[in-house]
């Protein structure tokens, strides 16, 4: 068992106590007590271990409408809440070891740019053909890595979770699956795992290439079948098909505008657009089992920014039609993320009727989703 130290006690005080409330206790827990809390707390009871739901509820970067994104807490709070996958996001540190941060660069959530011992460490460089300055997880060690603590990405969005800035470290692979499986016995069901390689031309470039050493964390885990509740994920597409000679676990290829950054550096012309049609889906088909498209893929937003099911895609249809799951991102409840007619109010903070929304992508034929609230997507399914 890893002796990650998560302020589990903050956790615990978050779910049952106001906000304002709180105040750290001296010290911190590991994953140990992480487990026998989430052993004490009310749960939903799921009965013997089951296959796959539909839809696949996943968590996207744990609950991160709650708690600050890629946290144990936030995937120990994803899991009680029901969420059948948890989503970590990986990147390398320099010493080889894969992390859980939403990116590369450090700044936007964690209090790197806070610690006058990794100021030297500011830098300027090129991802994915993007001009970035800050803090780089390739720039640092493991070690130097734990020293820093998670903070909120989007604190003018979600306040609530800003107070919890400081609390919570940044947690290795191992760590996530060390309090996957432990959460496993208590919750009595399966919870898989739905990492994310991010900028893999970046880190292979380095010398520091994702795909063997996943597989090989995965696979020391007992996760190397297509049978294992694991999907790998990418916007690239030769990362994945370099994971596809690797291993049997399922494959999930992105999409977002434009063209992937690999084949960017290609020089192929391949865009998502391109791939989004039946002969591009049916290609995926060879590498990958399902695909996870920008919702508006889906059900695109009218000119007045409003979601209407009569503006369906064949998308679904077509990715059906190739034999391809479809787990559209990302679901969010706060009104700055709704169409326009969903929201409540001005407030961009407050939340809106993500529950339609997510009935619509239901009815729409998808096969799972991605979500920052887990625990309103399993309402919507129960209730379906």
């Amino acid at each position: 068992m890893s002796n990650h130290r998560l302020n589990i006690w903050l956790l615990c005080a978050s779910l049952l106590c106001p906000l304002s409330a709180i105040a750290a206790p001296p010290g911190s827990d590991n994953v140990q007590a992480a487990i026998q809390w989430a052993k004490q707390q009310p749960q939903a009871r799921h009965g013997k271990p089951r296959g796959e739901a539909k839809p696949l509820i996943i968590a996207h970067r744990g609950a991160s409408g709650y708690v600050p994104e890629h946290t144990l807490a936030a995937y120990a709070l994803a899991i009680l809440q029901g969420a059948d996958y948890i989503e970590p996001d990986l990147v390398m540190s320099k010493d080889g070891h894969l992390v859980a941060r939403h990116d590369n660069e450090l700044g936007l959530t964690t209090d790197v740019a806070q610690r006058p011992e990794f100021a030297n460490r500011q830098r300027t460089q090129m991802i994915d053909g993007v001009s970035l300055t800050g803090w780089f997880s390739e720039d640092f060690t493991l070690a130097e890595l734990k020293t820093l603590r998670a903070i909120e990405r989007i604190p003018q969005t979600r306040p609530g979770n800003a107070r919890l800035d400081g609390a919570f470290e940044v947690p290795t692979l191992q760590e996530i699956i060390d309090l996957v499986k432990s959460l496993q016995l208590s919750q009595q069901r399966t919870i898989g795992l739905y990492p994310e390689t991010k900028h893999p031309s970046h880190f292979q470039q380095l010398g520091l290439a994702i795909e063997k050493p996943l597989v090989k964390v995965l696979k020391r885990n007992g996760y190397h079948s297509a049978r294992s509740p694991v999907y790998i994920q990418s916007f690239e597409v030769e990362n994945l098909k370099t994971l596809s000679r690797l291993t049997s676990i399922r494959l999930v290829q992105l999409f977002s505008a434009g063209q992937p950054y690999d084949q960017q550096l290609l020089g192929s012309g391949l865009t998502y657009a391109q791939m989004a049609t039946p002969a591009g889906l049916k290609a995926i088909s060879r590498y990958a089992a399902g695909v996870g498209p920008e919702k508006s893929y889906i059900i695109p937003r009218d000119g007045n920014g409003n979601l209407d099911a009569a503006n369906v895609t064949s998308f679904v249809a077509d990715a059906h039609a190739a034999g391809l799951k479809v787990h559209p991102y990302t679901f969010r409840a706060e009104n700055s993320f709704l169409p326009s007619n969903l929201r409540n109010g001005t407030d961009p903070q407050a939340r809106g009727n993500s529950a339609a929304e997510i009935q619509l992508f239901l009815d729409a034929g998808i096969d799972g989703l991605f979500i920052d609230q887990p625990d309103i997507a399993v309402r919507v399914r129960q209730a379906d």
